[in-house]
């Protein structure tokens, strides 16, 4: 059974930091795009960032340019997502996602199950 399963989120200040990890099972995503979306309640899932499969290409969400960071370690098999000068608005259930390809960041085909983060001000 493939699973994405995320670790890493919590209650966090304003200005604070967290890091996420998302690690697979089930399966190698060495070739995959790999990518983080968020979902705040009442309102829908948004993108936040991908990597290509080999970390060489990144895209980001401008809400999170310049303070977010993903990365990945194809020999663990996991994504993380570096989150520094974190704002209230950042609160939202944080989801990992594989895109089923290598270097485009469209179709997602697995979704982990979710991690919640939420700054206080």
């Amino acid at each position: 059974q493939v699973q994405l399963v995320e670790s890493g989120g919590g209650l966090v200040q304003a200005g604070g930091s967290l890091r996420l990890s998302c690690t697979a099972s089930g399966r190698t995503f060495s070739s995959d795009a790999m990518g983080w979306f968020r979902q705040a309640p009442g309102k829908e899932r948004e993108f936040v960032a991908a990597v290509s499969w080999n970390g060489g290409i990144t895209d980001y969400a401008n809400s999170v340019k310049g303070r977010f960071t993903i990365s990945r370690d194809n020999g663990k098999n996991t994504v993380y997502l570096q989150m520094n000068s974190l704002k209230p608005e950042d609160t939202a259930v944080y989801y990992c996602a594989a895109f089923g390809h290598a270097i485009v960041f469209t179709t997602v085909t697995y979704w982990g199950q979710g991690t919640q983060v939420t700054v206080s001000s």
